[in-house]
């Protein structure tokens, strides 16, 4: 597996990461915990060092889960987890106040079964309290030998700016794949600008892109994509298309859409780390031999022109969610 540093930071992770949500929270059932903890054990044996989690997936769960299937090679790898929401409960609203942000951390530690958060991340940006306080915060936990580095999510390019000032971020983990391109607008130049390591979530759409789902398909009733416009059949049916071009595009090279999703946005920047999460080990290894994948120009141009003859469809999150993004 390559390696790559997340911007000035000095950490340096496997190219490609494992986002973990999935397998206790938001796509429908959580994955039997034997199950769970093979995949993980198994991105680890395929060259994977960075995972991702969150207080907030379960609530606590997801955090509990990393903590055992990592526990025997700790040392080795890179734990990415989060704060900001209240009592680690996305539908009870943010709260970053500096005393929750210590307490969160002391109880991940627990959880994860370790004496150091890699990555703290703020979840999304709490208007409530100043991006200053959060980051100062962060700041005394790195000190006190708790936190490696200080992340932020889903944030705005000026609040990234002030964070960075009172404590130098290591991350932005912000949604971007190829049916979501905004952070080329703004947040990758500032991210460029200051040094900056960007870790897209949901870089395969949320499944979208791997050509698995269509208008037909029916989630389980607990999945968060039921309530996601993009994801109304209407939606998905306009979308297809972009899915059925960079199968064409796949089919040429011989490789999957899955695949060349991830290559892409590999491609972008080097300082670029995906995190696609999946419950099934052939996805994982599916996705993993993405990292093997060399985009020449002549593909990024072919993906290039089918982005441009195609509009996405529908808005990436529901009204009283996509007012936390972007602050």
């Amino acid at each position: 597996m390559q390696k790559r540093t997340l911007g000035k930071s000095g950490l340096e992770v496997s190219a490609l990461g494992l986002g973990c949500m999935g397998l206790s929270y938001g796509y429908g059932p959580a994955t039997e915990k034997a199950q769970a903890i093979a995949l993980i054990r198994t991105a680890f044996e395929h060259g994977v060092t960075f995972f991702d989690t969150a207080e907030a997936y379960g609530p606590f769960a997801n955090e509990e889960l990393l903590g055992e299937a990592l526990a025997p090679f700790r040392g080795q790898v890179v734990i990415a987890t989060k704060f900001g929401f209240r009592d680690g409960k996305v539908e009870d609203g943010l709260d970053s106040r500096p005393a929750r942000i210590k307490a969160v951390a002391d109880a991940a530690l627990k959880r994860l079964k370790t004496d150091r958060i890699d990555l703290f991340y703020q979840h999304r940006v709490d208007p409530e309290v100043p991006i200053e306080d959060v980051a100062g915060a962060v700041k005394d936990l790195i000190r006190d030998g708790k936190v490696g580095h200080f992340g932020l999510s889903e944030a705005g390019a000026q609040t990234i700016r002030r964070a960075h000032a009172v404590q130098p971020v290591a991350a932005l983990q912000s949604e971007y794949s190829l049916w979501w391109r905004e952070p080329e607008q703004e947040i990758l130049p500032t991210l460029e600008e200051l040094g900056i390591g960007f870790v897209p979530f949901s870089p395969l759409g949320k499944g979208f892109l791997t050509g698995a789902i269509n208008e037909t398909t029916a989630f389980d009733t607990s999945d968060f994509r039921n309530i996601v416009p993009r994801f109304s059949s209407s939606a998905r049916k306009s979308n297809q298309s972009l899915v059925d071009r960079l199968g064409e595009i796949a089919t040429a090279k011989k490789v999957t859409p899955a695949q060349i999703a991830l290559a892409w946005l590999l491609a972008q920047k080097p300082w670029i780390v995906p995190i696609p999460g999946t419950t099934k080990l052939h996805r994982l290894e599916e996705n993993i031999g993405a990292v093997a994948l060399t985009l020449s120009a002549t593909d990024l141009a072919a993906i290039a022109e089918v982005l441009g003859n195609v509009t996405v469809q529908g808005d990436r999150y529901p009204a009283h969610l996509k007012a936390r993004v972007g602050r």
